[in-house]
């Protein structure tokens, strides 16, 4: 989303300005609307071009299309636009009312109408969310489900028959790998923009200025497919047309220097919204780094693989149940965690309430604790 397109600061050695980018957004009035309060539940289909505008495909062999092309046309109709408009009021009552208008992508995780895209571009409680959908038909949504730390939200429309992406496994990337970026950057009139790179590097951590100020993002996919404002919350992509990432920020100083969130990060929240229809965020209490970034402070090559605890909150269940600062969580139910995106993997696997073992190693010696997982503190549903 175009508000969201910030500076980046790395941990280590870069630092990038912080630079905020709001946009006004001006959309056709020919679309149709169809309000999610209506009783009737919107039925998707793919609707032809006018003929003043179809462009014939060229008549060629389909072994001639390339394997980016193939790819792209897999996943295109599953990316939707998403348009907000919101009230902004001044805090201190000097200045009046201003209306923002902003917008991002999103793409279509299941046929009934769940939409995963980012926190930012879901914007707040009170905005008004329109969901351009493939065939140019707008849908009314409405936000269930949001993390600010992981910028991601669920959006809901009232709709079925949706053309719904496959997801693929962030987990089996690889420096090198084809890289493909579908949104909406600089406005809706270039919907459905498609930019080609490579996965340029892996597990990169970056401190991201918000209005809820500063957030670390870790385990970020880096690419040089071109994300640009407007991009947010669209789809990476694999060469098979699966979807590998959720495109957030860019380093605005920079060419080429893209991020995107890990699909795996997000798959065990769209399995709670598919199987029970909603998520409540479990909540341990801790800010950990893996071993490669905890290197940088501890300066020791003499680290082993697990989550360092650098932060707890001592209302939190993990500080709770005796895991303390410097503890090293090497397993959640007996499953390894080597960084932050697999211990919120299997955190976000379980409910609120329920019960997990967790070891850590303190002092070279290993340690099992036994967790209730709480609620998250921060307000992850609107």
């Amino acid at each position: 989303m175009r508000p969201r397109h910030l500076g980046l600061k790395f941990l280590k050695p870069f630092i990038v300005p912080i630079i905020a980018m709001n946009a006004m957004i001006s959309l056709s009035s020919c679309n149709t609307i169809y309000r999610s309060e209506s009783k009737d539940q919107y039925q998707y289909r793919e609707t032809p071009l006018p003929q003043h505008i179809q462009q014939p495909l060229p008549a060629r062999d389909p072994a001639q299309t390339g394997a980016i092309a193939q790819a792209v046309q897999k996943v295109r109709p599953s990316v939707v636009g998403i348009s907000t408009t919101h009230v902004q009021e001044d805090s201190y009552g000097f200045e009046p009312e201003s209306v923002i208008e902003g917008v991002g992508s999103g793409f279509i995780v299941s046929s009934d109408g769940y939409i995963l895209t980012n926190d930012h571009v879901a914007v707040s409680t009170e905005a008004e969310i329109a969901v351009i959908l493939h065939n140019g038909d707008e849908v009314e949504g409405r936000v269930l489900w949001t993390d600010p730390t992981l910028d991601l939200a669920i959006i809901k429309v009232n709709a079925s028959n949706l053309p719904a992406a496959e997801l693929g496994d962030s987990s089996q990337l690889i420096v090198g790998d084809p890289a493909i970026a579908i949104g909406t950057p600089l406005g809706l009139q270039f919907q459905h923009t498609t930019t080609a790179g490579i996965i340029s590097a892996l597990d990169r951590t970056v401190e991201v200025g918000t209005e809820r100020g500063q957030n670390f993002m870790e385990d970020l996919i880096q690419t040089d497919a071109s994300i640009n404002p407007g991009n947010s919350g669209g789809p990476l992509v694999d060469i098979n047309g699966q979807i590998i990432g959720i495109n957030t920020v860019k380093v605005v100083s920079a060419e080429g220097i893209g991020f995107a969130i890990p699909i795996n990060v997000a798959k065990p929240v769209i399995q709670h919204f598919l199987e029970e229809g909603e998520f409540i965020t479990p909540y341990i209490g801790v800010v950990g780094y893996d071993k490669a970034i905890a290197h940088y402070y501890k300066q020791t090559d003499n680290l082993v693989d697990g989550v360092y605890v650098v932060n707890i909150d001592p209302r939190g269940p993990a500080y709770q149940c005796g895991i303390r600062t410097d503890d090293i969580i090497t397993q959640v139910d007996g499953k390894p965690v080597t960084k932050m995106l697999e211990l919120r993997t299997a955190i976000y696997s379980y409910h609120v309430g329920d019960t997990i073992k967790v070891v850590v190693m303190r002092d070279d010696r290993e340690m099992e604790f036994t967790m209730k997982l709480a609620q998250s503190p921060v307000p992850t549903a609107r």
